[in-house]
């Protein structure tokens, strides 16, 4: 039987348009954000070099971001919010720098204002003596102090906060259990990813202003950290 051109030209198009319906292209998987990558990447220039951190599992609303933040507290003010798990440092203009933490037991048992009275790199960890009664297992053994390094609990930086010119023994610190941002873990203070705290450290002089709150919501709203003005994290760009 013959076809005619005009017939087959047609038989084409349809058997085309038929494979094309059958084709079913594969999703791509989208990645991480590169600016998170970035920001939680290795600094090997740290006195002990901090590899990179692995952010796949982590709640990306724990990132270091800019945010929309209501607080009668000054510019330059740490707000820690225990419930939440989060800390937020006080920008001008309704906005904060919010990081994602952990909190302890020791993080629930102080409440109100302090100060920042001393600062440390790669501090020496001594584990206080209700840490060591609570898990002597875990904490007994560092009664004389560990040394510092990346598996040191306090991580790359240390902030410790005073009160009427007295140690609280509370601390905000890094970590060497990244898993734990966003949970109530057994013991310790307040604890951030070893990324944030260096960046956090970086930004608030010894005697600035903490306040703790145990039961409060904050009204908040994420934006990009690129449209913080001077405010982008050292490693992100």
């Amino acid at each position: 039987m013959c076809v005619s051109p005009l017939r087959a030209l047609a038989l084409l198009a349809v058997a085309a348009a038929l494979a094309g319906c059958a084709t079913t292209a594969k999703p791509v998987k989208k990645g991480p954000d590169p600016l998170h990558v970035a920001m939680y990447g290795p600094q090997p220039e740290e006195r002990f070099p901090l590899p990179g951190m692995d952010i796949s599992r982590v709640n990306p609303k724990y990132f270091r971001q800019l945010v929309a933040y209501q607080t009668a507290e000054p510019a330059g003010t740490i707000v820690i919010d225990t419930q939440d798990r989060f800390l937020y440092l006080v920008q001008d203009g309704g906005m904060a720098l919010r990081y994602g933490i952990g909190v302890g037991k020791a993080g629930l048992e102080f409440e109100g204002g302090a100060r920042i009275g001393r600062k440390a790199e790669w501090p020496r960890w001594t584990p206080t003596q209700n840490m060591i009664a609570r898990e002597p297992e875990r904490n007994l053994k560092w009664a004389g102090g560990m040394e510092p390094g990346l598996t040191n609990p306090l991580g790359p930086r240390a902030l410790y906060l005073h009160k009427d010119g007295k140690d609280t023994l509370f601390r905000i610190h890094g970590t060497s259990e990244p898993w734990s941002i966003g949970k109530a873990v057994s013991s310790g203070c307040i604890r951030l990813f070893n990324q944030d705290i260096i960046d956090l450290y970086g930004r608030v002089p010894t005697g600035s202003r903490v306040v703790v709150l145990q039961h409060h919501a904050p009204v908040d709203e994420p934006m990009p950290m690129a449209a913080a003005d001077g405010l982008t994290p050292p490693a992100a760009i």
